[in-house]
């Protein structure tokens, strides 16, 4: 007898074998129906996988993270069965599950078009229509081999011939259509009924740069049509909302050829950097933080010390004088222990918290480069606390309370957090691991914060918090850490004066909220699609007047609410204001303040909010306590 395990700890047995199918049609016809793969003891397998001994069983459906992923590879496989009966010249290569779709890699002697595309998902729906059973068959390596050899697919033949000799690999087929696959798939093509295929790209074999350009089919597959078709509106949204194209459209920073993967900011966009460093710096201020500031280039011998030059060289910009080499530093935490060193520091003087906005280089690959979301040359407002292993979980408690409050601040309320832990290869005893995960575990706990476990995720030296923000479309973007590091104050010597009079090392915990500026700062841009509120915008209020009669009273207002410390642009242009106004709400200003013959009879203006509100006339001092009122409530 066969005994399985469900989800619900209820037991079946069976006589003799049986597959994942035939045990999901025992449970119901809907469940059987809706059966996409099983998972048993944790793997997931095909509806057609033999259970030959006791097992614990999960029926996937498309309910389930794991049926989703089976769907989506399922439907890479789809595409190449299209293309292949389409192209049949064309060679398959691989084709993985992404993040929210899938791609699939073929070589082809001349670039796919929009109207090919079009054309292949037409065909992938006639295919998927026909249901065709996916079946599964096992091939000696050679064996499978010399199978791909034959019918031309000479990547696929390349892929199996460095797989360990005598090893078996498995072959998936539907239809006229067979691929190498590990699985598992959908028991049919019917099952793949929401997908689209959303653009081609090119793509070295094998990712390497002196093998052939291939080109990627990328696409994107769900399981409803109401689920696909919010992605794609997301999609549009995120297109319009894109940090680069709204960088150019309101004149905030450009990324220039002659200085690849740095940003050259304008006047407006440098305004919102300083109006996010000082609001940083006031955070810095108010939370016991002493600003320092460290030097770009640091000698090869510290990068040595701290295992960096082992680690990362090829990801570090380097110089030469005088016959020393140096490096622009890649992170901020060799510095802060250089400074921490000077002078002899006392157990009284822990936690000491260091912050810097620190300018850092990584030499990242050309292909790797996104705007300024991922670039060479980046500002982060880095910190590092010097504590004792017992202060350890009220810094971590403090600085989540902490991050939350910046996080909502800028418009973000919905934060994810993650503790990574021990990995296999790591530093330390196990005690002192114990310790470290267990503070931050509790921090997140006192600071009443659902969390989840990344097992084994942790660094080598030691476990960390990622805090993961999701914006306005539902996307994540993992800004803020902080992570326990006991080796870098031991490999560069950092030491202070115990209570008992002798020489002991600190732990350093490194932490960022916002991580890289220049990232943040392209987050934000999307998260409010260029319309920043009051506080952060880069023009608070332009002020337009209608005739010449009014332009005086136009710079009195402009000066007044300059000397109030507000961002003020003045619009004194011979054009008609319905013009004026019109170009200046393409900026996404918060406030335009238009001046006419009776509002300056009345010392007032007339108040136009974003989104084309008007606001009508008010004294010149009410606005100016509204807008005050907007900055203080960071609306």
């Amino acid at each position: 007898m066969i005994q399985v395990t469900l989800p619900d700890g209820s037991k079946r047995e069976y006589p003799g074998p049986v597959t994942v199918a035939e045990v999901a049609a025992s449970i119901g016809p809907g469940l059987a129906k809706a059966a996409l793969a099983g998972k048993i003891d944790g793997k997931v397998v095909d509806t057609s996988f033999r259970i030959e001994t006791d097992s614990a069983l999960a029926i996937v459906t498309a309910k389930d993270t794991d049926g989703l992923d089976v769907i989506r590879h399922s439907t890479a496989h789809l595409l190449a069965y299209a293309v292949k009966e389409m192209f049949p010249d064309a060679q398959v290569t691989i084709g993985p599950v992404i993040e929210n779709g899938f791609y699939y890699d073929f070589s082809y002697k001349r670039p796919f078009t929009l109207e090919d595309l079009a054309a292949i998902e037409k065909r992938m729906s006639e295919l998927a229509a026909k249901d065709e059973p996916v079946t599964r068959r096992v091939l000696a390596r050679d064996e499978a081999v010399a199978y791909f050899k034959g019918i031309g697919e000479h990547y696929k033949a390349e892929i199996i011939a460095s797989i360990p000799a005598g090893q078996d690999v498995s072959l998936y087929r539907e239809g006229a259509f067979e691929d190498l696959c590990r699985g598992p798939h959908v028991p049919s093509t019917g099952k793949l009924r929401f997908f689209k295929l959303m653009k081609v790209a090119g793509a070295y074999w094998r990712g390497d740069h002196r093998n052939e350009m291939l080109q990627r089919i990328y696409g994107t597959a769900w399981t409803t049509k109401e689920e696909l078709a919010q992605y794609l509106t997301m999609l549009e949204e995120a297109e319009k909302r894109d940090h680069r194209k709204l960088g150019r459209e309101l004149d905030l920073f450009h990324i220039d050829e002659h200085s690849p993967g740095t940003v050259f900011w304008h006047p407006k966009g440098w305004s919102i950097w300083q109006a996010v460093e000082q609001y940083m710096r006031a955070v810095y201020r108010d939370n016991g933080y002493l600003e320092v500031k460290g030097p770009q280039l640091l000698d090869q011998s510290l990068w040595e010390k701290t295992g960096h030059w082992g680690k990362y060289r090829d990801n570090m910009f380097t110089t030469e004088s005088e016959k020393r080499d140096y490096a622009l530093k890649p992170m901020n935490c060799p510095g802060h222990i250089l400074i921490f060193k000077q002078g002899i520091k006392s157990y009284r003087d822990l936690p000491l918290r260091y912050g810097e906005f620190g300018q850092c280089h990584r030499n990242e690959p050309t292909g790797g480069l996104h705007g300024i979301m991922r670039v060479r040359g980046f500002t982060q407002d880095d910190g590092h606390i010097f504590c004792t292993e017992d202060q350890i979980l009220d810094e971590c408690a403090a600085f989540t309370t902490l991050l939350q409050n910046v996080y909502k601040d800028f418009g973000f309320d919905d934060i994810i957090y993650k503790v990574a832990t021990r990995p296999e290869a790591r530093i330390g005893t196990d005690e002192s691991w114990d310790k470290a995960e267990h503070a931050l575990m509790e921090s997140l706990r006192r600071s009443g914060c659902h969390f989840e476990v990344a097992v084994g995720e942790g660094a080598f030296y030691g476990p960390k918090i990622e805090y993961t923000l999701k914006d306005a479309l539902g996307r994540q973007w993992q800004c803020g850490t902080i992570q326990v590091d006991p080796n870098m104050t031991e490999l560069l010597d950092a030491q202070y004066v115990g209570e008992d009079s002798a020489r002991h090392r600190p732990l350093m915990l490194h932490r960022a909220i916002v991580g890289s500026m220049e990232r943040f700062i392209g987050i934000l841009i999307e998260q409010h699609a260029g319309a920043l509120p009051a506080w952060l915008a880069p023009v608070q209020v332009v002020v337009l007047n209608i005739t010449d009669s009014q332009a005086e009273y136009a710079r009195e207002v402009a000066k007044t609410l300059q000397n109030q410390g507000l961002r003020v642009e003045l619009d004194l242009r011979n054009e008609k204001i319905t013009y004026k106004i019109r170009e200046h709400s393409m900026q996404k200003l918060p406030y335009i303040l238009v001046l006419g013959d009776k509002e300056r009879a009345a010392g007032a203006v007339a108040v136009r909010a974003r989104g084309n509100k008007d606001l009508g006339a008010m004294p010149l001092a009410a606005f100016s306590e509204r807008i005050a009122q907007d900055i203080a409530n960071k609306l």
